[in-house]
């Protein structure tokens, strides 16, 4: 077959990335002499973790809009403008046979200049609620990959393939065990572990929360695998301090063994997170993440929330009540295998092959 030049464009968090990641790898698995190139924002995580990950990748200068401080965004228009002149050079230089969106800042003007050349253009839509962006990208997309269904009141209906969204293959294949999982973090295998993350970059009013109830973790005989990204990294290891049912660190390389280990888990409700949560099919108490574009993140823990599949507390009650539902859904064995059962029927563990099945069946 034809080697074909690909494409692959956005970043910004983990829920980004590695969905890039899998969907590449998945590319590289059917046809193995295709060749791929990232395109990501300059300064953001996906220039260290795609080389990682054995690709290519390109920097460009974008942001995204600053919904806390609009003065911040008084240089967006001459980013966005530099970072079309930077794609186009890109894209001149690399001829690819299509172009693919993961989302994040990098992934509209990559789209956006393939769609004015007649480059097909695909990308795929995490949430279930579609962002700005990706609806005006959906008019001239050649194919729209969604993670649920019902995406038609976003995009138009004869482009949607439902997928669900790809979850990193060191997830989905994991064999790892609990006494494994619990090993690896040093913990005891007696005792019920609660996995907290709030994401590669940290959650900080789950943080918070955490810390304030270090105490109860002890009296209710549990312990604690604690992810807190970088600005929370050192408030918490001071907290930590004498404990020996709590684990902690900016970011956990081995997630497998997180989830392995885990019997509770407190999340974030960004897309690939519950994605990830589905396939492991880990109870889970959601704080969705309250600034996130449309407010999606609640919009997706309520699709999980409305199927019994996760509980849910908001960003704004966390610090008040985050802690007592945990420890009352800890106390709660039953609530804990129905909320593993329905959370489970809602897995896809091979929504990136057919991504690529499809962008291959469609270039050719």
């Amino acid at each position: 077959m034809d080697s074909k030049r690909i494409i692959l464009a956005g970043g910004g968090t983990g829920g980004h990335i590695f969905p890039a990641i899998a969907i590449a790898n998945a590319l590289k698995k059917l046809r193995g002499n295709t060749e791929i190139l990232f395109i990501g924002a300059l300064g953001k995580m996906e220039m260290e973790k795609v080389p990682q990950a054995g690709y290519r990748i390109e920097g460009i200068d974008i942001a995204g809009f600053n919904r806390s401080s609009l003065i911040k965004n008084i240089g967006l228009p001459y980013k966005l403008a530099k970072s079309f002149w930077q794609v186009r050079n890109i894209i001149r230089s690399f001829r690819p046979d299509a172009v693919i969106g993961v989302g994040g800042y990098s992934s509209f003007p990559v789209l956006r200049y393939a769609q004015s050349i007649g480059i097909p253009s695909f990308f795929h839509e995490s949430n279930a609620f579609a962002g700005k962006a990706n609806r005006m990208l959906g008019k001239k997309a050649t194919r729209i990959f969604t993670a649920v269904e019902g995406m038609e009141k976003f995009f138009p209906a004869d482009k949607i393939l439902v997928t669900g969204n790809p979850v990193r293959a060191s997830i989905v294949n994991s064999r790892v065990s609990r006494e494994e999982g619990l090993r690896f973090f040093g913990l005891s295998p007696d005792l019920k572990t609660v996995l907290s993350t709030g994401g590669s970059l940290g959650a900080k009013s789950i943080n918070e929360a955490v810390e304030a109830g270090l105490n109860e973790f002890e009296k209710n005989n549990l312990q604690l695998i604690w992810q807190t990204g970088k600005p929370f990294e050192a408030k918490a290891q001071e907290a930590v301090k004498g404990r020996s049912n709590v684990w902690t660190k900016d970011f956990i390389s081995g997630m497998e063994y997180a989830f392995a280990a885990a019997d509770i888990v407190i999340s974030r409700s960004g897309a690939m997170s519950l994605a990830e949560l589905c396939v492991v099919k880990k109870p889970a108490v959601l704080v969705p993440y309250p600034f996130a574009a449309e407010d999606h993140q609640t919009v997706n823990a309520r699709f999980l929330v409305d199927r019994d599949a996760a509980l849910i507390v908001s960003d704004s009650q966390a610090g008040k009540s985050l802690i007592s539902e945990l420890m009352g859904l800890a106390r709660d064995s039953t609530k804990q295998k129905v909320l593993s059962e329905n959370i489970s029927r809602l897995a896809v563990p091979d929504a990136d092959q057919r991504i690529a099945s499809e962008i291959f069946q469609t270039i050719g």
